[in-house]
């Protein structure tokens, strides 16, 4: 929500919020048990009003249960909506710039962080690197600091990457993006970046927005 209304800021786009209830730890059976209330969530967005696009704002939740189910449940409540998601748009991000070979950051356990790398491989990725802080629960990963972070992720191993994807859209990516590429010399993603950027696609919004990396510029 605040990295939303950080790029929307005197533009003349509305948004609204509402939110989903989340259950701990993070696992795959926990992330398809909140989406199970996507439709309620979504239709309580401007009851009976149109929205534009809904952007579900859950990576592994969305890698988890999927586009196609997700899709079916916004539009059981919002039927004329478009829909974005971090996992959808991440790959839609990485293809336009013809991007093959990625690092990737997550904040998940595991289990779940490896469950993000096989999507991207199933999505014909290769995963040069690989880095995780393994924390199992959503409030803990939005106490991170941007500054701690950025700390981190430079700290990673890139050979051979063109590119670096940072999972979860509870994590203050979006204020380094710019700073990180710069230092790293590659093109720098995050789940909240690639969601604003299809988001704004989807509105017919296309005007270069500086200051949050490559992607945004474009």
């Amino acid at each position: 929500e605040k990295d939303f209304n950080t790029i929307l800021k005197d533009k003349k786009i509305d948004l609204f919020v509402n939110r989903i209830e989340s259950f701990n730890p993070l696992t795959k059976k926990n992330l398809i048990k909140m989406s199970n209330k996507v439709t309620n969530a979504t239709n309580n967005i401007l009851p009976g009003e149109k929205i534009d696009c809904i952007a579900y704002a859950c990576t592994s939740g969305t890698i988890a249960v999927g586009f196609k189910s997700i899709k079916k449940k916004v539009i059981k409540a919002k039927p004329s909506t478009k829909l974005s998601t971090p996992s959808n748009s991440s790959i839609k991000a990485l293809r336009k710039f013809k991007i093959k070979r990625i690092a990737i950051f997550t904040p998940y356990p595991k289990k779940l962080n490896n469950e993000v790398i096989e999507f991207f491989k199933n999505n014909k990725f290769k995963v040069t690197s690989n880095s995780y802080f393994d924390i199992s629960s959503d409030i803990n990963i939005g106490k991170i600091s941007a500054n701690y972070l950025y700390k981190v992720l430079s700290g990673m191993n890139f050979k051979d990457a063109q590119a670096l994807f940072i999972s979860c859209t509870a994590l203050p990516a979006l204020s380094i993006i710019e700073k990180l590429e710069k230092k790293l010399g590659i093109m720098v993603f995050s789940s909240n970046q690639t969601l604003i950027w299809d988001s704004l696609n989807k509105i017919g919004y296309k005007n270069k927005i500086q200051g949050y990396g490559k992607l945004l510029r474009s």
